[in-house]
């Protein structure tokens, strides 16, 4: 696909150009900013413990029979874990303000970033957990389930930026793999969700629908973002806006369900 890679290279006298330098202070900008949002976590949150089970055989002696048991696995410190998926960007965007930083210029110019998708493989997916654990998903095996999920949809991004680097007709297969995989952990949010309103009668913290419509959202705007880049509308041509498109996207995302975490489990515990 013949799309618009601007160049983000030394200039001809050998100093860094002003969009490499704006790019590598974009990234540090961004490497404090989630940064300072996680020790705020760590420092304002109270401990709050969410508990994580696991599922197992259980055996009743008088009928002779077996059945699915839930027992306790352990505790999780949730603002620890939403604390976590801050540090993970926090260290990724230092690393490519820093060491990264040549390499990553050179993916830009060829119309990918997979530090990226590493990065998102693992905070996005932590997000996930985060979400589901609100929601009343505790059990271990489920909850690395949705982890994988998540994973492997940020890893087919990572495939989609492969695959077409130097293509003319877009592959979409793997953006299509991607979706599918991203869409399930919401499937089963929202079944447990429908679980919790019939059995209380339809208690439930409004905090974490509020959580879960805001999350969906955002998600859903990463995958229009590589759409557009794909399809080359307006800016999208040029690779880098995308690429700020999804600094920015993933920001505001976090610090969303960070925020929201924080204030609904300290007004609204549940």
């Amino acid at each position: 696909m013949a799309r618009s890679h601007a160049a983000a290279t030394a200039g001809s006298d050998g100093r860094p150009s002003a969009r490499d330098t704006r790019l590598r202070l974009w990234n540090s900008v961004m490497a404090v900013l989630h940064f300072l949002q996680g020790v705020l976590m760590v420092v304002l949150a109270a401990e709050v413990l969410w508990p994580v089970t696991r599922t197992r055989y259980g055996f009743n002696p008088q009928t002779e029979t077996i059945f699915p048991e839930t027992v306790a696995f352990v505790d999780a410190n949730l603002p620890l874990l939403v604390a976590g998926f801050l540090f993970i960007s926090a260290l990724a965007h230092a690393a490519i303000a820093t060491v990264l930083y040549d390499r990553y210029v050179d993916y830009l110019d060829r119309g990918m970033n997979p530090y990226r998708w590493y990065e998102y493989s693992v905070s996005a997916s932590l997000m996930i957990v985060v979400i589901a654990m609100l929601a009343g998903v505790w059990d271990l095996g489920t909850l690395t389930a949705l982890f994988g999920l998540i994973a492997v949809m940020n890893l087919a991004g990572l495939l989609m930026e492969q695959r077409n680097e130097s293509t003319d007709d877009v592959d979409w297969t793997p953006y299509w793999v991607g979706t599918l995989a991203g869409l399930v952990p919401w499937v089963v949010i929202a079944i447990t969700f429908v679980g919790t309103v019939t059995s209380s009668g339809g208690e439930f913290p409004e905090f974490v629908i509020y959580i879960y419509l805001s999350i969906f959202v955002f998600f859903n705007l990463f995958a229009l973002n590589m759409a557009l880049q794909y399809l080359e509308v307006s800016r999208w041509k040029d690779y880098l806006f995308g690429e700020k498109g999804y600094v920015l996207l993933s920001l505001v995302a976090k610090s969303a369900l960070a925020w929201q975490v924080y204030f609904g489990t300290l007004n609204s515990p549940i």
